[in-house]
């Protein structure tokens, strides 16, 4: 009866997370989904206050979480953050199925949601996150190994953080015309305006969390040790989304996100040592 009036009150939470996802959505279609969800986990939670004999009222500030999510994120990255508790559930489910006649098909109700939710996802950023992985890597990659190398070649934060953002800007807006051109060349269903806007905004968020640690601290060697935790969160960031909307592996892509941005940054501060050697740069 216990398990029951849990279940009861996880159903209508999911319930009216669902509903307020809903009225969220502009295109009707995926409205339809989620409303078609909403129904659904509405009756398990009826199937269940049969069997507690008790009405429990939602989690409110489950809901307002999921909403808020949706809200920063997407709706589909709320979904399937959601969804991936489901398997818990279902296992749950399946403990106690010689006890609870009829739960085959709350079961089955719930096993059908991940394909419908890879049914729904339209969402805009996801169709154009390929561009946005291309601005947000190279700027990783190529920026946070172009610091490590003024940091060694210059050593003064604000000289470092002017040449940077310059130096920044300037290849977010080449990133982004090459990503204009190679959308338009290969006929893709992406438009290229927005993909080109995409890759460049990436590109310049990333240039800017990178470049602030050398506002706010005079010490380049602190500046850049900064900037480096910067962009382990970036990755952090980023990969832990992809990897709950598009179902990726975390761990793979993190290492080699990391490996690739660390590494170049230590090829490139030695570089900047070389540099700064050999035209005896003093700042």
């Amino acid at each position: 009866m216990e398990a029951a009036r849990s279940f009861q009150k996880d159903e209508v939470t999911e319930y009216h997370i669902y509903q307020r996802l809903a009225g969220m959505m502009r295109d009707e279609r995926n409205a339809s989904v989620l409303q078609k969800m909403a129904r659904e986990e509405l009756a398990h939670s009826r199937f269940w206050q049969k069997i507690a004999e008790v009405e429990e009222g939602p989690d409110t500030i489950r809901v307002w979480w999921y909403v808020i999510l949706a809200k920063l994120l997407g709706v589909t990255f709320a979904i399937k953050l959601m969804e991936r508790g489901e398997g818990s559930t279902i296992r749950t489910y399946r403990a106690v199925s010689d006890r609870v006649p009829g739960i085959e098909e709350v079961i089955w109700d719930e096993e059908q949601h991940e394909n419908s939710i890879i049914a729904m996802i339209s969402e805009e950023k996801l169709r154009y996150v390929g561009s946005i992985v291309l601005g947000l890597n190279d700027a990783l990659v190529e920026f946070t190994g172009s610091l490590a190398g003024f940091t060694f070649a210059l050593q003064d934060s604000l000289v470092i953080a002017a040449v940077g953002s310059i130096m920044g800007i300037a290849a977010a807006l080449s990133m982004a015309a090459s990503e204009y051109l190679s959308r338009k060349s290969d006929r893709s269903s992406l438009d290229p305006i927005r993909a080109a806007l995409y890759t460049g905004a990436a590109y310049i968020f990333t240039v800017l969390v990178l470049v602030l640690p050398f506002i706010m601290t005079a010490n380049p060697f602190l500046a850049f040790l900064m900037t480096l935790i910067c962009a382990i969160l970036i990755i952090t960031g980023f990969t832990g989304y992809t990897s709950v909307t598009l179902d990726l592996p975390f761990g793979r892509r993190f290492a080699e996100m990391a490996a690739l941005s660390l590494g170049i940054a230590a090829v490139s501060f030695l570089i900047g040592v070389f540099i700064r050697v050999f035209f005896n740069v003093e700042v």
